[in-house]
């Protein structure tokens, strides 16, 4: 009976827009099991993916309201449902696994739980691979559009990022699991940036530290000279900034096993270098986290089927001989959350 509880759970989680895909060796319910009690996995089937008072989520399950807003926050706390509060109401709603349940177990994953995530996500990125609409995309560093006329704000970090009162930042999910693999690579760990709702989740829960504005300035420069991917939300209203390198980064590591990255990876740009200008001093060449960059007989090349835009050759090319160009055609990302989780579940046929 507890067995069949988590298959439920498991078709509920890939009727959202992150997916949960079955595997040969179910190891997913290995995974469900570390995240949700029997009793837990029943209630978050009655959950929407959006926020809605305990009161309600009780009357579906048909549990006790009290019984339920305890059970539930309890969930929240341990990360496994989402919690909004509303001047002095408390909503929950269900997340996906990723984004969402896999990122709020930051501050509890354990080595068996690393292990048995090694295993899974790449199943869970491969099937993310032909759906149109991602859950993040790709923006250039700073220094890469300082002096590019006329970039929207969506495709500028800092810009999105001071649209925001609240902010967090935590540890990175994907170097927290390859330390405990003893894999981790030496760039910084706490460098994932969390704002509005989901940076009072954060903070509140204690995954997350508060920070200013200036702070997450800091953290984005960071970010730059070690060579680290900016990846926000998929959406003009950001609810996180990935940092991301292709040593420890799922998604990363998803798109340098494909041959055509730049056809899966979300992104206003691509790079160019200049042969007349290259010097061929190989910085583009250790920088790129894609393997977008090819060496030539005296001048480094842009490799424009695995470029994803993220400008990080750019800013550390003394001779001025890389540049970005804003690829024809690229739509703006959707509004908001609400907006993109629509696109997804649309493009899976599941709405």
């Amino acid at each position: 009976m507890e067995d069949e509880i988590y298959h439920q759970l498991r078709e509920f989680l890939d009727g959202l827009p992150g997916g949960m895909p079955a595997t040969p060796t179910g190891v997913e319910i290995g995974l469900l099991e570390r995240y949700f009690s029997p009793e837990e996995a029943a209630l978050f089937l009655h959950l929407n993916p959006y926020p809605e008072a305990p009161g309600a989520i009780a009357e579906r399950a048909g549990m006790d309201a009290g019984a339920a807003a305890t059970m539930l926050e309890s969930m929240a706390k341990q990360g496994s449902v989402f919690r909004v509060r509303f001047e002095d109401q408390v909503f929950y709603m269900a997340m996906s696994l990723l984004v969402g349940i896999y990122e709020f177990h930051v501050g509890s994953m354990d080595r068996e739980l690393a292990q048995m995530l090694e295993e899974y996500l790449p199943y869970l990125t491969d099937y993310w691979a032909d759906i149109k609409t991602k859950q993040l995309r790709v923006v250039p560093v700073a220094e890469a559009v300082d002096a590019m006329p006329e970039v929207a704000t969506y495709d500028r970090a800092r810009e999105m990022a001071r649209g925001f009162d609240d902010i967090a930042v935590a540890d990175c999910i994907c170097r927290v699991e390859k330390s405990l693999l003893d894999q981790r690579c030496s760039r910084p760990l706490e460098s994932c940036l969390v704002f509005g709702n989901a940076a009072r989740y954060y903070i509140e829960n204690g995954i997350g530290r508060e920070i200013d504005i200036d702070e997450c300035m800091r953290i984005l420069d960071r970010a730059e000279e070690a060579a680290m991917v900016l990846c926000p939300s998929n959406a003009q209203d950001i609810a996180n900034i990935c940092c991301c390198c292709s040593c420890c980064c799922g998604m990363l590591n998803a798109l340098r096993r494909v041959d055509r990255p730049a056809d899966h990876a979300l992104s206003s740009f691509r790079a160019a270098i200049d042969p007349e200008l290259c010097v061929e001093c190989g910085t583009c060449l250790e920088r790129c986290q894609i393997d977008a960059i090819v060496e030539r007989d005296g001048f480094m090349e842009v490799d424009e089927a695995r470029c994803i835009g993220c400008g990080l050759c750019v800013p550390t090319c003394v001779e001025g001989a890389a540049s970005l160009q804003a690829k024809p055609g690229i739509q703006a990302p959707p509004a908001n959350f609400v907006e993109m989780n629509a696109r997804i579940l649309k493009e899976r046929g599941l709405a």
